[in-house]
């Protein structure tokens, strides 16, 4: 009767072992999305933070096109205004489109083009846009991994248990599926 107590104590250790064991991975694989996440909101930021430059830069050449400042500001509104991620990437990609149209009408400015403000705030844009792109894939690259994790056996039982579920991937818009038209 003892041996068998004895046996079932083992059995029960090594289970809750193995428990807490895969518990500590999905909190550090949980960690890792998170971080991952907070570098894609800190790039975003940046972005936000550069846009009300660039817009009063293009004001000057362009007063009269106050329906695309108007857009970029309710955009870029939502989108620091956004709280769980899911919103935050559905409000980047309105601001995506507006800022699209804000660098197309640009365009139409050759003084604005050349003005030294515009280009340097032009290239700090394009450097934020790199830095979102590679956040971005390391945040669905920790996405991937974390969503692999918690479908596996027997790490499956662990997320059910402590109600782990699965991270929505940052994915492109719709609109950035379609090549650009460059026009001379």
């Amino acid at each position: 009767m003892k041996k068998g107590w004895i046996i079932a104590g083992i059995i029960i250790l090594v289970l809750a072992i193995g428990i807490a064991s895969q518990y500590n991975n999905l909190v550090n694989l949980e960690t890792n999305v998170d971080a991952r996440w907070a570098q894609v909101e800190n790039q975003l930021q940046r972005r936000a933070d550069l846009i009300p430059n660039l817009v009063n830069t293009v004001k000057g050449y362009a007063s009269h096109e106050e329906g695309v400042f108007t857009e970029i500001a309710a955009a870029r509104s939502r989108l620091l205004g956004a709280g769980d991620p899911s919103a935050r990437m559905e409000a980047n990609n309105s601001l995506d489109m507006a800022l699209g149209r804000l660098l197309a009408l640009a365009e139409n400015y050759p003084e604005l083009k050349a003005d030294t403000s515009f280009v340097r705030l032009q290239d700090e844009l394009a450097g934020t846009e790199n830095r979102i792109a590679v956040e971005r894939m390391r945040y669905n690259d920790s996405v991937e991994n974390w969503n692999r994790t918690i479908k596996r056996f027997p790490t499956v039982i662990v997320a059910g248990l402590f109600s782990k579920t699965s991270r929505p991937f940052f994915e492109a818009a719709e609109s950035a599926r379609e090549v650009p038209k460059v026009e001379f």
